[in-house]
């Protein structure tokens, strides 16, 4: 299946999900054969990816560029490259069903090691809201502080783009991931919500894919942890 097949499969089934955020819908697990690619520390993963629709294993990060509403600064994923390791989630402060907690959950427990190690300023995390209707500068602040999340430490930023749109435009074409709204009736206190993905993106400083872990929200945290030690000291 080449990357549009997949794409064009995760677009029709991308309204199954009943809460607000979906389990992978790329390829099922299987010892990868492939040698270590150029440029990364990891090597290949359990669960090949190679035919999916979102970059992986060895390939490059797309960049993204949107303002992080707390810092007051405009963040690209660019920035970082020769200088951090970087570790990126999606996500909604609104999601009913807890997947974006744990999402974040596992950003903030490589947040604490990489300060307890002493390599923080070696390490950058990223968390993309596509909800900027509902996620706004407050609601941002409110939600790390409710995260446990360190804005101090200098190294976490929450980008926001301007626009729905936007976002939706950044996950579909830049990450493979289509984005949709959908009515929330069956929770009242929301009038929409998103079926959406729980994909954690570690990339290393030269800005290649290390892991892709379709299933973050329930990946073990010190899978994640060791992965993420692993290539920022090598």
């Amino acid at each position: 299946m080449n990357r549009r097949t997949c794409l064009q499969t995760i677009v029709a089934s991308s309204f199954i999900a009943t809460a607000g955020c979906l389990e992978s819908l790329s390829p099922g697990d299987e010892e990868s054969t492939r040698s270590r690619a150029d440029g990364v520390t990891l090597g290949p993963p359990e669960q090949d990816l190679s035919e999916a629709s979102h970059p992986s294993y060895g390939e490059e990060f797309p960049t993204v560029e949107f303002p992080d509403p707390l810092t007051g600064e405009t963040v690209s994923t660019e920035q970082f490259v020769g200088e951090r390791t970087t570790l990126m989630t999606f996500f909604y402060t609104s999601c009913p069903d807890g997947a974006c907690p744990a999402l974040l959950l596992r950003l903030r427990r490589a947040q604490e090691v990489a300060a307890e190690e002493g390599y923080g300023d070696d390490a950058a995390f990223l968390g993309m809201t596509f909800d900027p209707e509902r996620d706004t500068e407050d609601e941002l602040r409110a939600y790390a502080d409710q995260q446990g999340v360190n804005l101090d430490a200098g190294n976490w930023h929450f980008l926001r783009p301007k626009e729905y749109e936007d976002a939706k435009a950044s996950l579909t074409e830049q990450f493979g991931l289509p984005l949709e709204k959908r009515d929330a009736d069956e929770y009242e206190n929301l009038e929409y919500m998103f079926p959406h993905y729980n994909y954690l993106f570690l990339v290393n400083e030269q800005g290649r894919i290390e892991r892709v872990y379709p299933d973050g929200a329930t990946v073990d945290p010190s899978q994640i942890v060791d992965d993420f030690e692993t290539v920022v000291t090598a």
